[in-house]
């Protein structure tokens, strides 16, 4: 019974890391996380009820959004600065998706969001039990990159049209911006000019004033305006009557006839904001000088987006922005995420009423900045200047987000990732390996130009796993280097250090390539060869080849040297082991180094090896100098 309890105990400890780091709370730290928290919620309230018209939903929802997953995160998140809410490039794919499956019906629209909340929280509590916190590293700084700034754009020209007050009848994104050129002029003047002067406010805020809460300046500023100026009653669009209290818990129902649709949308949210969300955490964690666990990250996103469901809200991620803002402010522990909750939660219940006056206009200028600094032009050019490659690939997605759209552009991210992912291990580094005077070990005969080789061996190494997606190419390479040799290769021994896994593919290739060689007479060996890469094979295989002793290995190179040594002394063959004898000492021995065969790379010169009779049966049956290793 105390084992059980302590068990339970204990999983409850890990399970919220939060509630841990509270009961060790310390006073001194009170007075920054409570300055902290209300300036989060000075942000985050006016950002949710913005992120709430990017979503396509009610003011309201973006307050639930925005206050509920604190209180979450703060017990389950292994982050002490990160702050949860909505965010832009989560919003605008929760509308993509949802607004076709809904077709203009306000009440199935709410009841798919709340579904698709859930399921997201669902997918990440999966991912976090079954410790896949590693798919944060799934899609590449670039290609998030890219993918973000396609976001930025898509939110840029989509709220143009609420800044400048006029009606857009366009959907694509191409198609919107020759829209809005075509029709600035037609806009609304009172309300081209209380956007463009909120705007004006909120970036010099930005810019001047940066511990000032921008975005709360700038919703009570136009309300002010509205209010004393009278602009909803000349064509302004205001908010409306924002309802007060608590979100009920009905469920609204469940459509399994859209279940696989929300599965795939609720899976390529978890994906981006994810990725986007656990790079926040990790982040402000770095520069506060402690770790956050990837997985636990899951736990947490997945609590808080769960609860945000059955509350009315839509996904929400790591919030960067009031992750900033609590940094800035010396937020000490997620004490500052359920202050700001709290904060807000008070509004929420007794001062709505104000917020039926917030402009439109004025939302969409700080959903306006929020998307140009979403856009991330320095990124952009720091991958100019450090890869063309890389720089083409983020490009890339950018267009394709604003050509295909927003869901097609999480799988096109994913398919950029893997494209560069085998594009980089498809054709990997290889190289023949040759002994450098006063140094230990040996080393790239093109790295080396003066390193020697023994003549008739060849050293090669592959820097890379050999998997079904470059065995080709693992044999074609040694073929070529083969062949590229002014001197007949005898035997050719593989550094496999590098190589860390090997499949089903690359053993039938492996085992082409030693038949192939066998025939020109020509014996393959391995070095170095790890037992792991027997782990992905079934026992009973690996023992049957190790009893067959069909593929010989030696445990370094320098016994594999060694065996061969003894292999051309039987033929009447006198070379110089290089671990024994300074090669520089006997030039004789020690030739030219080996010719590879590689684009764009110096070129290298070949081994002569001295013309000698076929040897006979009884002399490469004492090949060796003690038998090898065999698997």
């Amino acid at each position: 019974m105390r084992r059980s309890l302590r068990k339970l105990r204990h999983l409850a400890v890990s399970a919220t890391p939060g509630l841990v780091a509270l009961a060790h709370y310390r006073r001194s730290w009170l007075p920054r996380d409570l300055a902290a928290g209300l300036s989060v919620a000075a942000i985050a309230l006016p950002v949710g009820i913005a992120y709430a018209d990017l979503a396509g939903v009610p003011a309201v929802v973006g307050m639930y959004s925005a206050i509920f997953p604190l209180f979450v995160y703060a017990l389950f998140g292994s982050s002490r600065q990160l702050m949860t809410g909505p965010d832009a490039a989560t919003c605008i794919i929760v509308a993509a998706a949802l607004g076709p499956l809904a077709g203009g019906d306000p009440v199935r629209y709410v009841m798919l969001l709340e579904l698709l909340t859930v399921m997201t929280g669902l997918l990440y509590l999966l991912a976090g039990g079954l410790r896949l916190g590693f798919i944060a590293n799934f899609l590449s700084q670039p290609i998030l990159t890219g993918y973000l700034n396609g976001i930025a754009l898509l939110i840029i020209v989509g709220q143009l049209p609420k800044l400048f007050g006029y009606v857009a009848h366009e959907k694509e994104f191409f198609m919107q911006a020759l829209e809005f050129l075509e029709r600035a002029g037609d806009g609304h003047p009172p309300t081209m000019a209380l956007g463009g002067a909120m705007l004006v406010l909120l970036m010099l805020i930005m810019r001047f004033l940066p511990r000032l809460p921008g975005a709360l300046v700038v919703v009570l500023t136009s309300i002010g305006l509205v209010t004393w100026l009278g602009l909803d009653a000349r064509g302004v669009l205001v908010l409306g009557q924002v309802p007060a209290g608590l979100p009920s818990l009905a469920w609204q129902g469940f459509d399994p006839s859209v279940a696989k649709e929300i599965m795939t949308d609720a899976a390529g949210i978890m994906l981006v904001s994810f990725t986007s969300g656990v790079l926040t955490s990790k982040s402000f964690a770095r520069r506060n000088g402690y770790d956050v666990d990837a997985n636990q990250e899951l736990i947490g996103f997945g609590a808080s987006n769960v609860v945000t469901g059955f509350l009315q809200g839509f996904p929400v991620t790591g919030a960067d922005s009031r992750t900033a803002v609590n940094n800035a402010m010396g937020g000490k522990t997620q004490l500052v995420g359920i202050v700001a909750g709290s904060a807000m939660l008070l509004v929420l219940l007794f001062l709505t009423s104000p917020l039926a006056y917030v402009p439109i206009t004025a939302l969409a200028a700080v959903i306006l900045v929020s998307a140009i600094g979403l856009f991330d032009l320095a990124a952009l050019r720091l991958l100019l200047r450090m890869s063309r490659r890389e720089f083409l690939m983020s490009v890339g997605t950018t267009l394709g987000v604003l050509v295909l759209g927003v869901l097609p552009g999480v799988l096109l991210a994913v398919a950029m990732s893997l494209l560069w992912l085998l594009s980089a291990t498809s054709r990997p580094n290889d190289a023949v390996l040759g002994k450098v005077h006063g140094r230990k070990g040996y080393y790239d005969v093109v790295d080396f130009p003066d390193a020697k080789t023994i003549p008739g061996l060849l050293l090669y190494r592959f820097e890379a796993n050999v998997v079904f997606y470059n065995a080709d190419w693992f044999k074609m390479r040694i073929r070529e280097v083969i062949a590229a040799q002014t001197t007949p290769v005898e035997w050719v021994v593989i550094d496999a250090s590098p190589i860390n896994v090997v499949d089903v593919t690359a053993i039938q290739k492996v085992g082409e390539l030693r038949e192939e060689l066998a025939a020109q007479g020509i014996k393959l060996h391995f070095a170095r060869a790890g037992h792991n890469l027997a782990r992905f094979f079934n026992p009973s295989y690996v023992r049957e080849r190790e009893k067959a002793g069909d593929m010989p290995r030696f445990q370094t190179l320098k016994p594999a040297i060694r065996a061969y040594l003894k292999y051309q002394r039987a033929r009447g063959r006198v070379l110089i082991d290089p671990d024994q004898v300074d090669p520089e000492a006997d030039s004789s021995a020690w030739q030219e180094p080996v010719k590879v065969p590689r684009k764009k790379k110096k070129k290298a010169r070949a081994v002569p090896l001295p013309q000698e009779p076929a040897p006979t049966k009884e002399a490469v049956s004492q090949e060796e100098d003690a038998p090898p290793s065999s698997g």
